[in-house]
C-alpha cells in the first residue's frame, strides 16, 4: 500500500538547547511530507492553488517512544486515509535506523481561500478518487477534542508578526509548537522530552494580535494549554513530558 517515504538528517536548527529535536521542527517535517506525498497523489499547493482551494491543520496528535536527537536520521513515513465530507486524516510513522520511534495523526481541512470557509471533499475530488488507498492506521487516536482541565495560570504572550505567517497569511501550523514549549521553563524542560503532544487548531491568529499562553498540570499527568486572544480561545495543547 502507498506510503511516502523521507529521510531527514536532524541538524543543529532542528534541536533545543539539550540536543534533542524542537517539536516545532518535527511538525515541520512532518508538514513537509504531508505536501510532498499530496504532490505524489495529485492534490498538492501546484494542482489546487489555482482554483483557490487549500489544506489548513486542524489537528495534530503525535507520540514519541523516545527523543530524536541531533545527527540522528529520522525517516517520515506518511500516507492519507480516505477523507470523510470535510476532515482529510492523514498517518506518520517515524524511524530511525530502522527502529520505530514514533507515530502521529493529523487532521486537515480543505478550505475556498479567498473567504476561507470549509469546502467539502466533493468540490475537488471525484467519487472513486481514494479507493485503493492505504486503510492501515498509524496509531489509534480519535479523542480530538482536549477536555477543560479547569483553571488555567497565565504563562506567557506572543505578539504574532509577520515571520509567522505562512502562504495563507496566518500563523502557520508548526509555529505554535514553540509557543507552547515556551511555557515551560529549562528547569521543567531539563532530562525529559515532549513524549506527547496534541494540538486542536481552534481559529487562526493574524499578525499584529497578541496570543496569551495559559497552563496547568492535570491529575493525570498531562499539562493543559490554552491561547487565547482576549477572552477568545484560538488554540489548546495537551503536553506530557517523560523522563530520558
Amino acid at each position: 500500500m502507498y506510503r511516502h517515504i523521507k529521510d531527514y538528517e536532524i541538524k543543529y536548527v532542528d534541536v533545543d538547547a539539550f540536543d534533542i529535536i524542537k517539536a516545532s521542527a518535527l511538525l515541520g517535517i512532518m508538514q513537509e511530507s504531508a505536501c510532498l506525498s499530496a504532490d505524489e497523489l495529485g492534490f498538492g499547493y501546484a494542482e489546487i492553488q489555482p482554483k483557490n482551494l487549500g489544506f489548513i491543520l486542524a489537528n495534530w496528535f503525535v507520540d514519541l517512544l523516545r527523543p530524536v536527537k541531533l545527527g540522528e536520521v529520522l525517516q517520515i513515513h506518511t500516507w492519507p486515509l480516505k477523507p470523510k465530507h470535510l476532515v482529510f486524516l492523514r498517518d506518520f510513522e517515524f524511524y530511525v535506523g530502522g527502529e520505530k520511534v514514533g507515530a502521529a495523526s493529523a487532521r486537515w481541512c480543505m478550505i475556498d481561500v479567498k473567504n476561507f470557509k470549509f469546502v467539502p471533499v466533493s468540490a475537488n475530488f471525484k467519487d472513486g478518487f481514494f479507493d485503493g488507498y492505504n486503510t492501515e492506521r498509524s496509531i489509534e487516536f480519535s479523542s480530538w477534542k482536549i477536555a477543560d482541565c479547569g483553571e488555567k495560570i497565565y504563562s506567557h504572550s506572543r505578539r504574532i508578526g509577520f515571520s509567522d505567517y505562512d502562504h495563507y497569511f496566518h500563523a502557520n501550523n508548526t509555529k505554535y509548537a514553540d509557543y507552547v514549549t515556551d511555557a515551560f521553563s529549562a528547569e521543567e524542560i531539563c532530562g525529559k522530552f515532549i513524549k506527547s503532544l496534541q494540538i486542536s487548531y481552534v481559529k487562526q491568529c493574524k499578525a499584529g494580535e497578541t496570543l496569551e499562553i495559559f497552563k496547568t498540570r492535570g491529575e493525570d499527568g498531562y499539562y493543559y494549554v490554552d491561547g487565547k486572544v482576549g477572552e477568545e480561545l484560538r488554540v489548546q495543547f495537551k503536553v506530557l513530558l517523560n523522563e530520558i
